[in-house]
């Protein structure tokens, strides 16, 4: 590997969704403060969409990372143990299902077994509810709130949402007793005009797209995950090889990675301390998904430049 090479200490440009390398370009902090305050306000459904590869799982791990940050740990929901915290700032039970394609008792399933819900085997789905709603109960009780978080939301079926839609039904007089985020691509959006959850729809009360990195976002973006990672220089990639690479990737945050990863490595093999726009384009014809109306140029570029090596040696 690259590491030793750059002075890394890890690689940079990793497509797990780590929050310590969590950037907050113009799009991702809006959403984030969008989801910090509608949480906190106790609202019932929050969704944020956005393309694949835009970083959705990674926003969604930082806010919840973030939510009780520098609070006390919390008990768990069905316990009658108290901490005692500012009341200024509520005290979350979160769960995160990273996969909703559930039908409806599997869903209530995964997320008894997220709160942490004691249940009896075989438990049939009256009991199931009923079981969570005690514990929601529970939850309100000892001064918490209930968060839920779903990845992928796109993929739920509709009878699924419908019953996320019926939990939230439970409320006290102040509140409701279960608050819901929607991670999901575009498809989401589509799906929710489907008139059969029409009620859910009109209970979402804040909403937000993420878009791409744009242009000054990317060189610091690159900076940023580099830092990160233990470079100490100023930067890895030339100016050139940061507007190449914005131009093929669009700024989406994922084919920034594994273009970026790809052209660190060029760069080490040819002994070189710097990303050259020739890196990022020899990476990009390396990468299937790269911006469809930038491919036949990448790969004219690549075309031409062995048909000069060639044209050199025969010349020797």
């Amino acid at each position: 590997m690259y590491l030793r090479h750059f002075g890394l200490r890890e690689p940079p440009f990793g497509l797990t969704p780590d929050t310590s390398f969590f950037f907050a370009c113009t799009s991702y902090q809006e959403a984030l403060n969008t989801l910090l305050v509608a949480a906190r306000n106790g609202e019932g459904f929050i969704k944020i969409t956005g393309e694949v590869g835009h970083g959705k799982t990674l926003l969604c791990r930082k806010f919840l990372a973030t939510l009780n940050q520098g609070r006390q740990a919390t008990t768990l929901i069905g316990t009658q143990d108290q901490a005692v915290d500012a009341p200024s700032a509520p005290r979350f039970i979160t769960a995160y299902i990273p996969n909703p394609y559930l039908e409806p008792r599997s869903l209530l399933l995964a997320l008894a077994e997220e709160f942490r819900v004691p249940l009896e085997k075989d438990v049939d789905q009256h009991l199931l509810l009923k079981g969570l709603t005690r514990a929601l109960l529970d939850c309100a009780r000892n001064g918490q709130r209930a968060l839920v978080c779903l990845d992928e939301a796109q993929a739920m079926p509709l009878e699924s949402l419908e019953v996320l839609r019926l939990l939230t039904n439970l409320e006290t007089e102040k509140r409701k007793l279960l608050q819901v985020v929607l991670f999901g691509q575009p498809e989401l959006n589509e799906r929710l005009r489907h008139h059969s959850i029409r009620q859910l729809r009109q209970r979402i009360s804040f909403q937000c797209d993420l878009h791409g990195l744009n242009g000054d976002e990317l060189e610091r973006y690159l900076r940023h995950r580099l830092g990160i990672a233990g470079f100490a220089g100023e930067t890895l990639f030339s100016r050139g090889a940061v507007s190449k690479l914005h131009r093929i990737t669009g700024g989406t945050p994922r084919l920034v990675n594994i273009i970026a990863h790809k052209a660190l490595m060029l760069a080490f093999g040819e002994g070189r301390q710097q990303v050259l726009p020739k890196h990022i384009r020899d990476a990009a014809a390396d990468t299937p998904e790269v911006r469809r109306d930038w491919l036949p140029w990448v790969l004219a570029g690549v075309a031409v430049a062995t048909s000069l090596v060639v044209a050199w040696i025969v010349l020797q």
